[in-house]
């Protein structure tokens, strides 16, 4: 065993060569792959089937008379071009993902294969009450379950994402207002300037204006500066816990009973709700209305812009409202209030803002999160959030001996650090990004949360092992000390061994390049 020169183990005769072109455009097991319309041919299809006799159609005038315009590949052909596509792209099942405030964790076996049973994975969504009992079961239990974590009366099922649920719990509290007759009086609503984008966007969108707060040399709440906002036009405040700098709102408990006293509701994003699930019940913090992330707590697959699951826990003061519709069971039989009117006749919900969405929610995703609950009990849901914590307080303290955490003091499932360390090493935080990717490693969160300055947020979630995270923090310090060195060169050029380098990625967002046509080669992709 040798080690090489970024210090890690090598096979013994190993040769280190970079820059070698080959004729294929291949980089050994890396396989160059050009388009589908490039790899298929538009004058045969990869399937001959015959004309069928005497067919007669059904499209009423509106057959196609010109060619599809798809290429045709054979059945060897399709599966090389996605196989190949597959292996370009960085997975949780190939190593860990640093994405700080996307909690990018392990998805057990178990639950796919329990989304998977008939029953489940093949529901449909118009399926008749008598047809689908278990599910409505398993919707209940979940949502029961839920009300427990968080110690909140209600919750409502339909919300599909982390903001659609942000949408639904200030639904209810406008519709909240609208029955105080304060509608069209309390029309700010309160966001820390470290908030999750959309919360600020989820208030506009229901007919809010927001007011910033900032935050104190803590990168928490200024609880002042809060007070000194709240009056009698304020409908609320929207807060994460534990917060986007990895914090924990300490005053959270003082913020609730300032906006409460002002006559607010408290919405709480609960998108870091797996640093705290199974230890603290936001209901006991004053919260009125909070969303779960289903496809981040409860290990869910996350990311690509889905599937996603925001169930919404509301207070007593909200539950009224909640959106249908929703399960109720009666003599053992499990049935789904669908109309406002039946809300009201039913007695709960009764004074519902409406349907938020055409169907319940996301079935799969329900599923998940109860066989996720199940597998690992109470204590296990506990366990995995104080691991979160623990570890990213791990990666914290290895860390700071090259680079530098944003604030003092310990994190909780994330570790956040800015770019102060890089400074006059003409490196950015892009850049060490990049670098990132030549080392393994999916780069971490960037430039986010705004409040902190070239910030790096990094969460190593609960399901790393300690072998993996030291990994990580050795190749994150080297990668430090190189910039350090005064190696900003190699880091510009960064990534040197991915499929594809550093792109314009200004260019690439003001014109991309979102449809194939004869003209455009694959170089002129690139």
């Amino acid at each position: 065993m040798t080690m090489n020169n970024q210090g890690r183990p090598t096979n013994a005769g190993e040769v280190m060569q970079t820059n070698v072109k080959t004729f294929t455009g291949n980089k050994a097991l890396q396989i160059e792959e050009a388009l589908s319309f490039e790899v298929g041919s538009f004058e045969q299809s990869g399937v001959d089937l015959p004309e069928p006799e005497g067919k007669q159609t059904r499209l009423g005038g509106l057959e196609r008379h010109a060619p599809i315009g798809l290429p045709g590949l054979s059945e060897p052909e399709t599966m090389r071009h996605f196989v190949r596509l597959s292996q370009k792209n960085y997975a949780i099942d190939m190593g860990p993902f640093p994405l700080g405030s996307c909690t990018m964790k392990h998805n057990p076996r178990l639950n796919e294969k329990v989304a998977r049973l008939p029953g489940f994975g093949d529901l449909h969504p118009l399926a008749p009450e008598g047809a689908v009992q278990g599910a409505l079961e398993l919707i209940d239990t979940l949502a029961y379950w839920l009300k427990e974590l968080t110690g909140m009366p209600a919750v409502a099922m339909s919300p599909k994402a982390g903001a659609h649920g942000e949408l639904c719990g200030m639904m209810a509290i406008k519709a909240a207002l609208e029955a105080r007759g304060e509608a069209g009086k309390r029309v700010r609503v309160l966001a820390p300037e470290s908030a999750h984008g959309t919360n600020p966007a989820t208030a506009v969108q229901c007919g809010f204006k927001v007011d910033a707060i900032p935050a104190d040399k803590t990168g928490r709440v200024d609880l002042e500066a809060l007070k000194a906002k709240l009056g009698d036009d304020v409908a609320g405040i929207m807060v994460t816990n534990p917060n986007t700098c990895g914090l924990f709102e300490r005053d959270i408990r003082a913020i609730a009973d300032a906006v409460h006293e002002a006559g607010g509701y408290f919405y709480c994003d609960g998108a870091n709700f797996n640093a705290i699930a199974g230890k603290v019940k936001p209901g006991d913090l004053g919260v009125d209305a909070m969303h779960i992330n289903l496809h981040k707590t409860f290990s869910t697959p996350h990311g690509g812009g889905g599937p996603g699951s925001g169930p919404t826990v509301l207070s007593e003061a909200l539950a009224p409202f909640a959106p249908v519709p929703y399960v109720v069971c009666e003599d053992g039989r499990y049935s789904l209030v669908e109309t406002r009117r039946a809300a009201k006749a039913e007695g709960e919900s009764a004074e519902s803002f409406g349907r938020l969405t055409a169907f319940h929610g996301q079935m799969g995703m329900f599923v998940r999160a109860l066989s996720y609950m199940m597998s690992h009990g109470k204590d296990g849901v506990r366990q995995a959030s104080e691991d979160a914590v623990l570890n990213a307080n791990y990666v914290l303290t290895r860390l700071k001996a090259e680079m530098t955490p944003a604030f003092e003091g310990y994190c909780m499932h994330e570790a956040l650090f800015d770019d102060r360390f890089l400074k006059d090493t003409g490196v950015e935080t892009i850049d060490f990004a990049k670098a990132m990717i030549d080392e393994g490693y999916h780069p971490m969160t960037m430039y986010f949360p705004l409040v902190v300055h070239g910030a790096m947020l990094v969460e190593p979630t609960e399901s790393e092992s300690k072998r993996e995270l030291d990994l990580f923090c050795d190749a994150m310090l080297s990668l430090a000390k190189r910039a350090k060195a005064g190696e900003a060169e190699s880091f510009k050029a960064a990534p040197v061994y991915a499929p594809r380098r550093r792109l314009d990625e200004t260019a690439a967002a003001r014109h991309p390049v979102l449809r194939w046509t004869p003209a455009q080669t694959a170089e002129a992709a690139e």
